[in-house]
Formats: C-alpha cells, sequence, structure tokens
C-alpha cells in the first residue's frame, strides 16, 4: 500500500482534497495566486461572448465533414443544459444555460487549440424541470419531468447512433434528479456500452464557493441568482446584468436551519435542498423577486477561481476518460450491458462506414 496521505488538507481545517487526480488539481487552484487563475482562465478564452450561433462550436453548427473528422480525434461530447427561470429583475431568465453554455465552450476552446475539440450539442434544454416550490413564478417556464426525461434519453440516443458515446450532461439548474433519472432511464432502455456522466458544475466545485470563514472567497452561500450566480454574470455576461434593479432577499424556513443544505452542499448536511417540501415558503410566497440571498455583494472577481475549476476538471474528466477509452473505443459490452459483444458489434462501427447497423433497430431488452 502506498504511504501516501489519502487527504490533503489546507490551512482552514473545514477544507481538504483527496489524493487523486481531481483532488490535486483542486488543492494546486486553490493555492493558486490571482495572475495564476487569470493565466488558467485566458487559456480557455474566458469570459467570451456565448457561441450559441458560432460556425464550428457546436456539433448542430459544424460543417458535416468537419464533425465526424473532429469524432474520429475525440469522441467525447458536453451537453449543456439549462432552464428558463426568473434570476430577479437584475438580470435575464436564460442565466443557468449561459452558463453552462459558457463553462463548456471554454473547454472546447482548450481543446481546439490542441486540434482535438470535444464535441458540444447545443443545449436540448433551453427550458428545464423545476422543484415544487418554483411552481406560479413569472419568468419561470416549467417542464414537467417525465417529459424532460424522455427528452434526454432521446437526445442520448441520437448522438450514441451518432458516435458519440461518451456523453457528459453538463447542468447548472435545480433539476439534477431528473437529469440523474434521465440517465438510468437511458441505460436500462437501451443497454449501450459508453461513458455517461452528469455533472452539477457548481457542486463539482463545491470547496470554490466557500464563505470566508470557510476560508473562501464569499460572504454568502450560493442559493439562487444571488452573490454567487450574480458575480459569475458579471464575469461572463456583464451586458445582461443590471445592479441597479439588483436586490437581496431571504428565503422564509418554518423549521430550525441544519436540516437541508445549500445549492452546493457546504455544510453536508443531512438532506440536499431538493430533498424536501413544506419545510419553508414557496418561491412566489416567500421570495417573490426571484433572489434567494444578496446579489447586491456581487463581484466579477469572485467568480474566477470557481470559473477555472471546473474547466480544469473538465478538461481533466475528458482526458481520463479518453485515456481509458481512445476515440472509437468503448467499455466492454459484456461487462457493462446485459447485451452480448456479438450482438452488438454492428451497432458498435462508425455510423454510415460499411457494416454499421442504426441502433433505432437493435431490439430492447425485456420492453
Amino acid at each position: 500500500m502506498s504511504n501516501e496521505p489519502r487527504f490533503f488538507t489546507t490551512e482552514h481545517p473545514t477544507v481538504f482534497f483527496e489524493n487523486t487526480a481531481v483532488g490535486r488539481l483542486k488543492k494546486q487552484l486553490w493555492e493558486a495566486d490571482d495572475q495564476e487563475i487569470d493565466a488558467v482562465l485566458a487559456e480557455y478564452g474566458v469570459p467570451s461572448p456565448c457561441e450559441w450561433a458560432k460556425p464550428g462550436s457546436y456539433i448542430q453548427t459544424t460543417v458535416r465533414h468537419d464533425v465526424v473528422e473532429q469524432r474520429r480525434q475525440n469522441d467525447v461530447v458536453i451537453i449543456p443544459v439549462g432552464s428558463t427561470e426568473l434570476h430577479g429583475d437584475h438580470t435575464v431568465s436564460a442565466t443557468d444555460t449561459l452558463f453552462v453554455s459558457q463553462i463548456a465552450e471554454g473547454v472546447r476552446r482548450y481543446f481546439a487549440r490542441q486540434g482535438r475539440p470535444p464535441a458540444l450539442a447545443i443545449p436540448p434544454l433551453m427550458y428545464g424541470s423545476h422543484p415544487y416550490h418554483h411552481l406560479g413564478m413569472a419568468g419561470t417556464v416549467i417542464i414537467r419531468d417525465h417529459v424532460t426525461v424522455e427528452f434526454m434519453v432521446d437526445v442520448m440516443l441520437g448522438l450514441w447512433n451518432d458516435g458519440w458515446r461518451k456523453q457528459i450532461i453538463l447542468n447548472n439548474h435545480g433539476q439534477l434528479w431528473v437529469l440523474e433519472e434521465a440517465l438510468h432511464e437511458f441505460c436500462k432502455r437501451y443497454q449501450l456500452p459508453g461513458i455517461y456522466r452528469v455533472i452539477d458544475w457548481h457542486r463539482a466545485v463545491r470547496e470554490f464557493f466557500n464563505t470566508k470563514d470557510e476560508g473562501g472567497k464569499w460572504d454568502t452561500n450560493f442559493v439562487h441568482a444571488d452573490e454567487s450566480e450574480t458575480s459569475l454574470g458579471l464575469y461572463l455576461f456583464p451586458e445582461m446584468v443590471n445592479m441597479e434593479y439588483a436586490v437581496d432577499t431571504e428565503g422564509i424556513s418554518f423549521l430550525p436551519d441544519g436540516h437541508l443544505d445549500k445549492s452546493v452542499d457546504p455544510f453536508r448536511r443531512p438532506c440536499r435542498w431538493s430533498e424536501g417540501e413544506g419545510h419553508g415558503a414557496i418561491e412566489i410566497a416567500g421570495t417573490p423577486e426571484g433572489v434567494v440571498g444578496k446579489p447586491t455583494l456581487s463581484d466579477p472577481y469572485k467568480a474566477k477561481r470557481p470559473l477555472a475549476a471546473i474547466l480544469r476538471y473538465l478538461t481533466l474528466l475528458v482526458d481520463e476518460i479518453l485515456e481509458a477509452f481512445p476515440p472509437g473505443t468503448v467499455p466492454p459490452t459484456e461487462m457493462v450491458t446485459l447485451r452480448t459483444a456479438e450482438e452488438m458489434e454492428p451497432y458498435l462501427k462508425e455510423p454510415m462506414s460499411e457494416g454499421w447497423k442504426t441502433v433505432y433497430g437493435l431490439p430492447r431488452i425485456g420492453q
């Protein structure tokens, strides 16, 4: 057994990093000075305008010949998903979608400079699912959970059929449980070998949203349209933030604090915020402003370190996936599905190549 420590501690007793590639990456960024963080962000071209309509940025905006050539070099697809949700009078309802899109675009730019861009799929969820307490809010468009699940299953299947068999669903919005259900439903229904991940990006780098008393840069904990999200908006799309209209609020709770956590699980409480209802006022009654927290404390400087952390983490994830399974390969069929390698052989060929079969003709198991 290695004598290396399992965790790296920091000067703050509640902050520690596991002795893995992920933990070491986080520790390095935690200890980096401002100039080093700026250098990381520059490598990714962050901030930059959103690229939804930029030629060559997404699968759907790239010439088909080039899509195929890119997939042969890097067959990981990042699928940003967001929502249409009120984020206060001071910013826009596309906030969640813009965050994950611009993060994914930064990763694309970084890899493109190496000649092996990961693909991005145009955000399939411009409208998302929501927790119960969002019901009724003007400016918030709520898609029923089962509709989102079925939609995302179909997105995953279509991308798999086109050879994108390593899929990272990148989320910013309060719908994690719906996306997790979609991932598992896809796997249960079709049983296709591949790598599939759902990532709440801000939770993936939660340490970088620590408050000042926890060794971080923030005055308040991440909740919604607050100091954290508004700071991110001021850094990534300042032209869509007007601080003249920012107001501070506080949610109304009927029970003592300590049971349910905040948005990035900073306190390791018994339950995530999404694992309960009725303990506090619904949004339209308690915080009709569409804000939970203190956006007036926002500063674009505070957004830099968590963004650097998620960009570096996604890069590491893509690299480690491709190291384990180079382009055109997937985990062994009989180790990750109930199908046989012989059955899957024609479906795993490159799409439209000789002998390839479309997955839409593959018999389902148990259905």
